[in-house]
């Protein structure tokens, strides 16, 4: 079975894919937990389908101008996040509807455009992930881990506490645009195995399935990145295996992981409480950080 899969060559792209972005996806969107902007990979993802259509359009690689046209959009929605107050969530409403009506309208007025192609971005698509979207994929996502490893300290550190992160010096505003860019760079490498409408599921829920097992940020990180690649290696064979949607059987999988830690964990919650109790009145067994509090 192994073999048959490696010996095709679309295969051949749609594993290197999946795995890179089963590596991205959790990298970046453990940041984007713990600053509680879950869904930003989501509207994110309506704004890169304007850039899709933009794609068709130019008859260019759509995965580039899906970046162009992402990057600018989180931008966007970062600067709202700062000045937009009250109107803010207005603002970003109809940036995410703009997005979306603006990818169906362009796409239908390029001349080898179709709803088809679009759908393929949206749900993702195995059969068509060519060598350019592979090569473009391989530098974007080398982009996403040397910022999400490379600044880690400083991320966490503006993800947790803003306000501290500014005292102590750090240039809070300009890590806070670096996390959107990223965010909006980790959703144009995933559109093509997930799909740009379930992205956000990938960079949320293998987080969410590591922090049920794991209080500190430096093995939520590496399990959420292990979770994240198993799942869309398993959801991509299985997608080949099956004839399914590789978007949704990754997700699928994902929030079947997520559902097994969350029962293991249970258990395990109990076997600390009971250590904690046997340390007596001093109370140190009884000290349970917080997920992901510590680097």
């Amino acid at each position: 079975m192994l073999t048959d899969i490696l010996s095709t060559a679309f295969m051949q792209r749609a594993l290197i894919a999946a795995v890179l972005v089963g590596i991205t996806a959790p990298a970046i969107g453990i940041y984007l937990v713990q600053r509680r902007q879950s869904l930003m990979g989501d509207g994110i993802g309506h704004v890169a389908m304007t850039g899709v259509g933009l794609g068709f359009l130019m008859q260019t690689s759509p995965v580039w101008t899906a970046t162009v046209v992402a990057i600018a959009g989180a931008v966007i929605m970062e600067l709202i996040r700062w000045y937009g107050k009250t109107r803010g969530d207005i603002a970003l409403a109809m940036l995410f509807y703009g997005g979306m009506a603006g990818g169906v309208l362009l796409i239908n007025l390029a001349p080898t455009g179709s709803n088809a192609n679009l759908s393929s971005y949206l749900f993702g698509s195995l059969s068509t992930v060519s060598q350019e979207d592979v090569t473009a994929i391989v530098i974007l996502a080398a982009f996403v881990v040397a910022v999400t490893v490379g600044l880690r300290r400083q991320l966490f550190a503006v993800s947790q506490d803003e306000e501290f992160a500014r005292v102590t010096g750090l240039p809070v505003r300009a890590l806070n645009l670096l996390v959107a860019v990223v965010a909006a760079v980790t959703v144009t490498v995933a559109m093509r195995v997930v799909g740009l409408l379930l992205v956000s599921a990938l960079m949320v829920v293998p987080v969410a399935a590591a922090q049920q097992i794991s209080r500190s940020f430096t093995v939520t990180f590496v399990l959420a990145v292990a979770v994240g690649t198993a799942v869309t290696l398993a959801g991509t064979v299985a997608s080949y295996q099956y004839d399914v949607p590789p978007g949704a059987t990754i997700v699928l999988l994902a929030i079947a992981v997520f559902i097994a830690l969350t029962l293991l964990a249970a258990p395990l919650a109990r076997r600390r409480a009971r250590a904690g109790h046997s340390t007596g009145p001093t109370g140190q067994g009884d000290a349970v950080a917080p997920v992901t509090a510590k680097v």
